[in-house]
């Protein structure tokens, strides 16, 4: 009996299991590889793609995501950590697996783009860049993705050197946001009374309706800016890649 009372105790009181996937491999990956530089004339987070490429924790970090079933995810901000992670890396992977590029957009053609091609596994199903962004990120309502999905190139947000965890994303996605706003070649650029922001405010402008709009999601994470104030989303965007 006492045996059995034991074992009860030890079972109730024993640590849950960790929802969300082991990425110490991943995490360690970044902090390797992804450093502060410059490319074409833009401060950004640069990736060492060809250290990156020959590095075990790369390939552990790619196992990882292809084993982990995210069906055992339990709330929504688990779900919108995995996913950008799972992005990241698969973006990461598309240039890893058609090294050497100058751009990840040449991993694709015409016909068939890269986003709309195999990326690489999620569970051990088979996905695009286009299925995670569109299908599985962008619906989950938060616009805050937008500056934390890296499509590898220059003049995308900046790749965390850490990787994104449900309990601390709020907090990250802050970070990210203030980050990119405040880097004047990329993100926002305000000039006398002129503000130019990225592209990626026109081309996923709908998204941020639900904040308020552009400019209201930008004010609240960019002090300084006017009260009102009018933008173009214009900015240069370049898609040379971010890294070496």
């Amino acid at each position: 009996m006492k045996t059995l009372l034991f074992l009860l105790t030890c079972a109730l009181t024993a640590p849950l299991a960790a929802a969300e996937p082991d990425w110490r491999a991943y995490a360690d990956v970044l902090q390797r590889h992804v450093k502060p530089g410059r490319i074409h004339g833009v401060d950004l987070k640069v990736v060492n793609y060809t250290a990156l490429k020959a590095d075990p924790d790369w390939h552990r970090t790619v196992a990882a995501l292809a084993a982990f079933d995210p069906a055992t995810l339990v709330n929504r901000q688990e779900r919108l950590a995995f996913y950008i992670n799972a992005y990241n890396i698969l973006a990461i992977k598309t240039v890893v697996d058609n090294w050497p590029l100058t751009s990840i957009k040449d991993a694709g053609g015409w016909l068939q783009p890269v986003w709309q091609r195999p990326a690489g596994s999620v569970g051990g199903h088979t996905v695009t860049l286009h299925h995670i962004e569109h299908e599985v990120l962008r619906p989950m309502g938060e616009p805050r993705i937008h500056m934390a999905i890296v499509c590898a190139s220059v003049s995308c947000p900046d790749l965390r050197p850490e990787p994104y965890r449900g309990a601390q994303l709020d907090r990250q996605l802050d970070e990210q946001t203030r980050a990119f706003l405040n880097n004047p070649q990329k993100g926002l650029r305000h000039q006398g009374g002129d503000v130019h922001l990225s592209r990626l405010f026109d081309w996923f402008e709908d998204d941020f309706q639900a904040r308020g709009g552009v400019a209201a999601f930008v004010r609240r994470h960019r002090p300084g800016l006017p009260a009102a104030f009018d933008y173009d989303a214009d900015l240069p965007y370049d898609w040379a890649l971010n890294g070496h």
